[in-house]
């Protein structure tokens, strides 16, 4: 009995250290993405900082972002998908041929498109899931094939101009709807985009503040309330500060309100749903998911039909962007996917990862692409470092699983 007590003595109180290393390193793709800003920003003598230059930031690599949403999923399941570069090529082909030749409304060639995604998906995740043949080889051989029908669609030339609500989708801003309000030196300011950044900190802090007291409801440990405070009044001050950049511009971009929209969703979905953890589950014991009842197969399935639709509204976006449907589209943007996947925090082997830190992940690769640009550097300079960035994000996930 006095054994048994000071044992337990001993060893409680080592629970809320674990916690707050554990918080320490999932944080530290934030903390790095922290600091890749402030050095582009001295380096660039604060022109990454500048209201139009963010808003281009997000525009830019706003496709990556959806893809890199959908990524994590498929590699959270222990998957890779070689083929939504392809994809996306493939469906804006589709989307300009519904709009600029056949004449359809955009609304219904929008959803047709998404529809598209969804059977290429299907088609993959059919071999994947019932006849099992690994992902890595029926997507290369999709990559293959999907480049190879863009190319018959198209006929190796482009199409264009897509109607001005797409184009709006990709390039456009949301309008004035309450006119400005002065910040002092700033100057004027969207009342909209100020109100709209506001309620997301309110939202993030309230859903971080019940998880909290659920946890501690459970007895679970936490992390000290200084750091917890601290976290929210970090997101809170970094949001702020990029929403009144973008509100000083042109107001928020619509792709940043459909980023945020379908971030919010997948990360409740990945996070509460029955899904999202079965998702996680086969990602970390595929043994152990199938002895404990969860339908493998179906979940693999529907993961890559989730996969394709994404890519399709990738290709919807990145055709919009460019105002055309081209033979080369898409090229390498499976890479820049998975690569945004793997920075921001997914584990090589499956069964760890985050939406938000996909998008993390996926922001990082383009504040170098635009930091690297600004000052004036040379591409083979761009790709030397994005790939010191991966190779350091995955050497780190393995050295702390090592620790572990």
């Amino acid at each position: 009995m006095t054994t048994k007590t000071a044992t337990t003595a001993a060893t409680a109180p080592t629970a809320p250290q674990s916690r707050l290393s554990i918080n320490l390193r999932q944080s530290g793709i934030y903390v790095a993405f922290a600091l890749i800003v402030v050095l582009f920003a001295v380096l660039t003598d604060g022109a990454l900082l500048q209201p139009q230059n963010i808003s281009n930031i997000i525009v830019q690599n706003s496709y990556v972002l959806i893809l890199a949403i959908g990524m994590i999923l498929v590699i959270i399941g222990g998957h890779i998908d070689l083929s939504v570069g392809s994809t996306v090529a493939l469906t804006g082909a589709i989307c300009a041929v519904l709009t600029v030749q056949w004449g359809l409304p955009w609304p219904v060639a929008v959803l047709l498109t998404l529809l598209a995604g969804a059977i290429i998906g299907a088609a993959q995740g059919y071999w994947i899931a019932y006849f099992g043949i690994p992902a890595f080889i029926v997507t290369l051989a999709g990559m293959l094939v999907f480049r190879a029908l863009t190319l018959t669609t198209l006929g190796n030339q482009g199409i264009g101009p897509f109607p001005d609500e797409i184009r709006s989708l990709a390039n456009g801003f949301t309008g004035g709807y309450l006119g400005n309000i002065g910040l002092g030196p700033l100057g004027g300011a969207d009342l909209v985009s100020l109100l709209a950044g506001l309620l997301f900190v309110a939202g993030f802090a309230l859903s971080q503040w019940r998880k909290r007291a659920a946890r501690l409801g459970y007895g679970q440990a936490v992390e000290p309330m200084p750091l917890f405070v601290l976290k929210i009044v970090g997101v809170g001050v970094v949001v702020m500060a990029v929403v009144v950049q973008l509100a000083r511009f042109r107001n928020l971009p619509w792709v940043l309100v459909l980023l945020a929209a379908l971030a919010l969703g997948y990360s409740l979905m990945a996070n509460n749903s029955v899904f999202g953890r079965h998702i996680y589950s086969i990602g970390g014991n595929l043994q152990a998911a199938t002895l404990s009842g969860v339908k493998v197969k179906a979940v693999t399935f529907w993961v890559f039909v989730n996969m394709g639709a994404l890519a399709a509204l990738a290709g919807v976006i990145f055709a919009g962007r460019l105002n055309q449907a081209g033979p080369t589209a898409g090229t390498a943007f499976e890479l820049d996917a998975i690569a945004a996947a793997f920075i921001g925090g997914a584990a090589v082997q499956g069964g760890v990862g985050k939406v938000v830190g996909a998008i993390t992940g996926g922001l990082i690769m383009g504040v170098i692409n635009n930091g690297m640009s600004l000052i004036g550097a040379p591409s083979e300079q761009v790709m030397l470092v994005k790939g010191l960035v991966l190779l350091a994000a995955v050497a780190y996930d393995v050295w702390t699983k090592r620790r572990a």
